[in-house]
């Protein structure tokens, strides 16, 4: 895939999904920032696609 197109679906994914996730804002006031980052990377499938996209960007 090309890099500019990996860029694109990056954003879009971020953009769609990641923007207003209510998740993210619950986890961030409740547990904190800290926790809802390690859950956004670790757990979410939105997370999932974006670190896979990230490894693509990588090679």
């Amino acid at each position: 895939m090309e890099r500019k197109q990996l860029m694109a679906e990056v954003e879009e994914l971020l953009h769609t999904y990641c923007e207003d996730c209510l998740l993210k804002a619950a986890f961030r006031k409740e547990k904190g920032k800290s926790f809802a980052h390690k859950f956004c990377i670790t757990t979410c499938t939105v997370g999932e696609q974006l670190r896979k996209r990230g490894e693509q960007l990588l090679k």
